[in-house]
């Protein structure tokens, strides 16, 4: 019976694996049933690597080439087996490869609006987006904490997770940069490398080597937005008339969305008018003070009796008298 189970045995000459797409990381190569032949081939292609576990533990790990596998070229399996020196039987262990390419393209976002302390608007909620890439670094890391005894581990298996420790380390560094967002938003590419200096080692920990990261897009909630939208077209404005003509014009869009027509917006732009003159009179700028009333006209005869006084106390010359008299004439005829 025992050489009948030999003879029905399957030996692997060769052991190699071509992978079959992207976004494999790890591949447990298929050994039910068979055992290695000893002397046997193990080819591992560049951007590869393999480990050779026996009974959950890791023995011999092997960088790109074409390597022998004998008990002697595998002393640490050949110990954790107990072999006797001159044993030559086939041997069975479990055969990892490991891809270590860089896994392009990886998708990073905020599931909800990461609350952080902006140093213009205070406390504020921002959402991001982006890019990232990554590839594996150790090998031990590695397969300890997300290989275990799984036939395949694929990117999408780690997306989840690398996503929850990408955001706990964003919404730190976030917190911690005293950067304004205006300035996060302004200058991407240095907000970029700020954040994967923060999100390095969150990756780190798995044994993953963080390769580049992008920040494409930061966005407020839409009621701050709008706030800043407004606060960005006063500024624009520069003048109050230009921002009595930007308030009328506000005014002239809310006044079109609401019923009234045309007539509500006349009076939505009328409104607007009335609030930057009234602005700009409380300051004292952007619009001419209004011209001071005029002085009533005064009774010419009256005015007469007061320069003949003037006359009679020796102030005024009765030639001057004379002249002034003739032009107050002059204007009642």
């Amino acid at each position: 019976m025992a050489l009948m189970d030999f003879l029905l045995k399957q030996f692997v000459d060769v052991i190699q694996w071509t992978e079959d797409g992207p976004g494999t990381l790890a591949y447990r190569f298929p050994m039910a049933g068979k055992e290695i032949q000893n002397g046997g081939t193990l080819v591992v292609r560049e951007s590869q690597a393999a480990l050779f576990i026996n009974e959950g533990t890791l023995a011999d790990k092997f960088a790109p080439g074409t390597h022998t596998l004998t008990t002697q070229t595998l002393p640490v399996l050949t110990y954790l087996r107990n072999w006797d020196k001159g044993f030559e039987s086939p041997f069975k262990s479990d055969v990892y490869f490991f891809s270590l390419r860089e896994q392009i393209n990886q998708k990073w976002g905020t599931a909800q609006p990461v609350t952080v302390r902006d140093k213009e608007f205070g406390a504020i909620r921002i959402r991001a987006f982006g890019t990232y890439s990554y590839a594996i670094e150790d090998l031990d890391i590695f397969f300890a904490k997300l290989v275990g005894t799984a036939e395949r581990i694929t990117a999408a298996d780690l997306d989840g997770q690398l996503k929850s420790a990408i955001i706990t380390a964003l919404a730190t560094g976030l917190g911690q940069s005293g950067v304004a967002f205006v300035d996060m938003a302004a200058n991407q590419q240095a907000f970029s490398e700020a954040m994967q200096a923060v999100v390095r080692p969150a990756l780190a920990a798995y044994g993953l080597a963080l390769r580049s990261f992008y920040v494409q897009s930061l966005s407020l909630p839409e009621e701050l937005q709008a706030y800043m939208d407004k606060a960005t077209g006063v500024r624009m404005a520069g003048d109050l008339q230009r921002y009595t003509q930007f308030q009328a014009a506000e005014a002239l869009g809310v006044a079109a969305a609401n019923p009234g027509g045309v007539a509500g917006a006349g009076a939505g732009m009328a409104a607007g008018l009335a609030m930057g003159q009234a602005m700009a009179q409380s300051l004292g700028v952007g619009a001419a003070a209004p011209a001071a009333p005029a002085a009533p006209a005064e009774d010419p005869i009256a005015l007469l009796e007061r320069l003949g006084n003037l006359v009679a106390k020796g102030i005024l010359t009765p030639q001057e008298f004379e002249a002034k008299k003739a032009e107050i004439l002059s204007r009642i005829r």
